[in-house]
């Protein structure tokens, strides 16, 4: 009689990211909204983890409202990012473009307090300093697909040269 070898649950065979979406908001001046979470020491960007069942723009609506007390647009796909962490596993985070608030926008923004103390407007050559390294080179390659009017696609923040 022929044994039958155990098939392997076929999920294990595809990755499964954590997944983020995050989103980049103007001021009039075209400085980038940060904000500043109150569990880690850097600044980030509005947005965060995409539940189970839950599309990357349905997550950062549901994020942006949570932690800043208002609905805010969101536009088009800036970037996808491939970004795996040591500690974290494989990560895919999306970049929307949220576009230039209105002041009166930015004036119902009410911080949660819990997750997020503050929020501030940073030009583009601040970014270095006050966020992490992938994290800024994502925003600056979101920044640069803005302005050439297309999405990107990165891996680690980085740009993927074409037939790379």
């Amino acid at each position: 009689m022929a044994t039958v070898e155990p098939v392997a649950d076929e999920t294990e065979q595809f990755a499964r990211p954590r997944t983020a979406s995050g989103a980049l908001y103007f001021d009039g001046a075209d400085r980038v909204m940060l904000v500043k979470p109150t569990y880690k020491p850097l600044w980030d960007i509005p947005g965060g983890y995409v539940q189970p069942g839950e599309s990357p723009g349905a997550a950062l609506r549901r994020e942006v409202t949570e932690e800043l007390g208002t609905r805010l647009p969101v536009g088009a796909l800036l970037a996808v990012d491939w970004a795996p962490h040591p500690a974290e596993g494989d990560k895919l985070l999306f970049v929307f473009d949220g576009g230039q608030l209105s002041l009166q926008q930015v004036a119902a923004i009410r911080v949660d307090g819990d997750e997020i103390s503050e929020f501030a407007f940073r030009e583009r050559g601040e970014l270095d300093g006050l966020l992490i390294a992938r994290l800024s080179r994502r925003v600056h390659a979101a920044l640069d697909a803005r302005a050439a009017g297309r999405a990107m696609y990165l891996e680690h923040g980085a740009v993927v040269p074409r037939g790379g």
